[in-house]
């Protein structure tokens, strides 16, 4: 697969598709295709009667992700198209799932909530945590629920008789993982005591149901 840009890692779209939820029928928006790694990963899943819309803004990004959709043989179930997802009516509506990759998640997320069904879910994978917490902000003053935050690290081991041991190098850091559903417009508690800026939220939460 040709990329130019950084891929989502198969452990932290393994942890998208199960707190997603995204399987078999799903239809999820994803906004910042980038190469197209997690694009195919996702369509892949949603066969055979789902589909991923796709949207990114810049041009070389949807021509490397239309290239490895038609690679991978997706096509029929991957729409790869330019769109912003802040400023634009992507005119979608009870979508399953939203899955944004871009520096500012948080614009994005009035939208978003407008293009969810009832208990459909959100993903933002970010890799700094200020825009985890700028994130987490928007979803709360938009009435999300089940917001909760994850970082995965993999440490593979050399094994060797009477030697086991970690390997020396491993990737330490790769992004965080913003997870949030929408529910009912009832009172919001987030809402009436608004966050400082500087304050830290705690992001805890019970795991989302699939």
């Amino acid at each position: 697969m040709s990329r130019k840009t950084q891929i989502i890692y198969p452990e932290d779209a393994g942890l998208i598709l199960i707190y997603t939820g995204i399987g078999p029928g799903s239809k999820v928006i994803e906004a910042g295709c980038g190469s197209g790694a997690l694009t195919c990963i996702l369509g892949n899943y949603v066969r055979p009667e789902g589909h991923i819309f796709s949207y990114d803004i810049r041009e070389k990004s949807l021509k490397r992700a239309q290239r490895n959709v038609i690679n991978a043989n997706l096509q029929e179930f991957v729409s790869v198209q330019f769109g912003d997802i802040v400023n634009d009516d992507l005119k979608h509506k009870n979508v399953d799932s939203v899955v944004l990759d871009m520096p500012q998640p948080w614009k994005a997320v009035e939208k978003v909530r407008s293009y969810l069904k009832l208990s459909g879910t959100f993903v933002s994978f970010s890799p700094a945590i200020e825009q985890v917490k700028k994130t987490t902000y928007a979803l709360q003053e938009n009435g999300f629920y089940e917001i909760s935050t994850f970082e995965l690290t993999k440490r593979k081991f050399q094994v060797k008789k009477n030697a086991t041991h970690p390997e020396v190098r491993m990737i330490g850091h790769t992004g965080y993982m913003t997870f949030a559903r929408k529910i009912n417009d009832v009172r919001n508690p987030y809402r009436e005591k608004k966050p400082k800026q500087d304050e830290f939220v705690e992001m805890n939460g019970m795991p989302l149901r699939g």
